[in-house]
């Protein structure tokens, strides 16, 4: 694996930040800079998709054939780190990042021509039904039941945690379709139109007073067979596949190394607990500098795993892994974040923010006063929502298991 930038990549790096310039637009830019969690406002991240998509890099990794980007591992490096750096907000990870790599793979001939190209221009916007109330980090505990019907599936059960459902108007869907003496056999991989009657989404409010995930109901939903990926009874396969790309299908460390120059940044002129300033304090200097270091770190291994899936491999064990570093860091770092923030970041005022999804039960106020800066607006809206980082995705605790066995043969 070559890290070295060549002069090829030197040119893209200016062709991007050229891009980012003349089409990130201010409203954009805000709009990242000021996301509470890994979802951006749902409004500003559609924007930039279609942006992104009509310059041909929304979905850079896909194959090319599908609309992805013939980039080299550096290359896709270098678009991300800029993209992050100009502020730009995320994308929704449930299509492009995740159910279309399973689609690629899995899915027919015509599942390929209907969705791929629909997920790119945001047409299909999709949310993930997982988790059940019953079967969360024992994914294969799941029991929502479809039952054969001729050319369809009859779905009866609901999934929570599921985020976006409100925006969605597709579901890629874990169902029970067979009770077998193991667990994970019997389970089919199905995609589910979510205007089908018998749908009922109901939002939770997160700790964050946002209303991103949701809790959703099916009763006698009819999903046709042709909807299935890959095929039934075998959707455990898929679905192993898919969480691959979603514990470690992107490059996070960009992401938490700007989070960590930009408290660095503040501590240098803040006020420390003994009188001098935060970056001077040693306890808290040590848990910085050791942070930035394991930035380092998940850099260079989020490098291999873009390199394999560039050659065409799932990132394997690897991205159990990537999940396990990336969750741990970015709560490390909110906690530095809420530090150096200090007491203005104690205020509840969301309307500063830039958050995922709806702010339950909240009025700004009406001359739309910010106690400080906006950024210590956010600092404790991320601080709380990434205390769900090492639960969601395949909690922590599993993932260290998966390593346990994969990777050390214990």
């Amino acid at each position: 694996m070559d890290l070295d930038w060549s002069p090829e990549d030197l040119t893209f790096r200016e062709e991007v930040r050229a891009f980012l310039d003349d089409r990130l637009t201010p409203e954009l830019r805000q709009a990242g800079r000021l996301m509470t969690s890994v979802y951006a406002d749902h409004d500003a991240s559609m924007e930039w998709q279609r942006i992104l998509h009509e310059q041909g890099w929304a979905a850079p990794a896909w194959p090319v054939e599908y609309g992805g980007c013939d980039w080299t591992l550096t290359q896709h490096y270098i678009f991300s780190r800029e993209a992050t750096l100009a502020g730009a907000p995320s994308l929704s990870p449930m299509g492009i990042r995740m159910v279309a790599h399973a689609i690629v793979k899995f899915g027919t001939d015509a599942q390929k021509e209907y969705f791929l190209p629909r997920i790119l221009t945001g047409e299909v916007f999709f949310c993930q039904g997982y988790s059940e109330p019953e079967a969360g980090s024992d994914l294969a505990a799941l029991s929502m039941a479809a039952v054969d019907d001729g050319e369809h599936l009859v779905c009866t059960g609901s999934k929570i945690w599921t985020t976006h459902a409100q925006e969605a108007n597709w579901m890629f869907a874990l169902v029970r379709t067979t009770r077998a003496a193991k667990k994970q056999q019997g389970i089919t991989f199905v995609l589910i139109d979510m205007t089908s009657p018998g749908i009922e989404i109901r939002p939770l409010v997160m700790t964050s007073g946002e209303e991103v995930q949701n809790q959703v109901f099916f009763d006698d939903v009819r999903v046709p067979k042709a909807n299935v990926i890959g095929r039934i009874d075998d959707g455990w396969t898929v679905a192993k596949y898919l969480l691959e790309f979603e514990r470690g299908g992107g490059a996070s460390s960009p992401a938490l190394q700007v989070l960590a120059e930009e408290i660095a940044t503040v501590a240098a002129g803040r006020p420390g607990p003994d009188g001098g300033l935060l970056i001077d304090d040693a306890a808290f200097a040590l848990r910085l500098a050791d942070a930035r270091i394991r930035t380092e770190v998940l850099e260079i291994l989020e490098y291999r795993v873009l390199a394999a899936v560039a050659a065409g491999r799932n990132p394997g064990s690897a991205s159990s892994m990537l999940k396990v570093l990336g969750t741990e860091l970015s709560q490390t770092l909110t906690e530095l974040s809420m530090e150096a923030a200090g007491p203005r970041a104690r205020v509840y005022q969301p309307h500063a923010t830039k958050p995922g999804g709806p702010i339950a039960e909240y009025e700004p106020p009406p001359d739309g006063y910010v106690s400080g800066e906006p950024w210590q607006a956010v600092a404790p809206l991320r601080y709380f929502n990434d205390r769900a980082g090492s639960i969601y995705a395949g909690s922590n605790e599993i993932q260290r298991n998966i390593l346990a066995k994969a990777a050390l043969g214990l």
